[in-house]
């Protein structure tokens, strides 16, 4: 079952290609963050979508709410294609234990680890995607992936080095009609909490560019974030594991929670 913004009173053409998981997204806040899109709901089983009147959007607002006190999980995506996707263990933890304490978001202290082609992938709003390397996804995992942005839910990706060709290459797949766009620093993201007159901070030095921050868009809706040359990740982890500078680490962070509060605010 998915929940998403769309006109009232329509059918279109369902199952899509590749057909959609038996799970659900909700693009209501369960960080108390703002509550938005509950127009459709859509169950798997039909061959419609289903239109739900607005005096039943109640009982969505009640299952949202239930989320909220139950606290919200992100998850960390494992792929295909020989990259490390499982390279800084500590950051996304302390992301969240940032957040937890300076936005009181209500996010569960262990991020989850999620396949790209599985119907779990639909249990969580925002994921993470970092790395060394190559990526490869699957046709099932182009459409599933595709699926889960065009529902409502949220990819970050991270440059951990390495990683930029192989990402570009296989979004490319994901949406071959869309390309990236680079965020200047006036965009909402980098004023959020925190402020970052600059634009994206630079952590890490990597081959001496400027950091740089892209979008991909359906409509106005950011779907995926791609950090590249600023490695927000390897600020986020333990303060021994790359020994860098507290004002550093705090920089990432900020910039991580700004990203959390933009993605649960749009």
């Amino acid at each position: 079952m998915r929940i998403e913004s769309a006109p009232k009173n329509t059918l279109t053409p369902y199952p899509p290609k590749g057909g959609l998981p038996n799970s659900m997204i909700f693009r209501c806040s369960p960080l108390g963050l703002g509550v938005k899109h509950l127009k459709i709901i859509e169950f798997p089983t039909f061959r419609s979508k289903v239109r739900i009147p607005a005096l039943i959007i109640f009982l969505i607002i009640s299952t949202c709410g239930f989320a909220q006190n139950q606290g919200v999980k992100i998850a960390l995506l494992k792929y295909n294609g020989g990259g490390d996707w499982y390279s800084d263990p500590t950051a996304l933890p302390n992301l969240i234990k940032f957040c937890n304490a300076n936005l009181k978001t209500n996010i569960h202290t262990e991020p989850s680890t999620i396949e790209t082609g599985t119907s779990e992938i639909f249990n969580f709003p925002f994921v993470h995607l970092t790395g060394h390397g190559n990526i490869i996804f699957s046709e099932n995992e182009t459409i599933n992936l595709r699926t889960y942005l065009e529902g409502g839910g949220f990819l970050h990706c991270d440059d951990n080095y390495g990683l930029d060709e192989y990402f570009r290459r296989e979004m490319k797949k994901v949406f071959p009609e869309k390309e990236f766009v680079e965020l200047p620093p006036s965009h909402p993201i980098f004023r959020q909490k925190y402020t970052f007159n600059e634009g994206l901070p630079k952590i890490h030095e990597h081959d001496n560019k400027p950091p740089q921050a892209f979008g991909l868009f359906i409509e106005e809706r950011m779907v995926c974030l791609y950090t590249y040359e600023s490695d927000l990740g390897d600020g986020w982890e333990d303060a021994d594991v790359h020994n860098d500078p507290e004002e550093t680490r705090l920089k990432a962070l900020k910039m991580g929670a700004n990203i959390i509060q933009f993605v649960f605010g749009q």
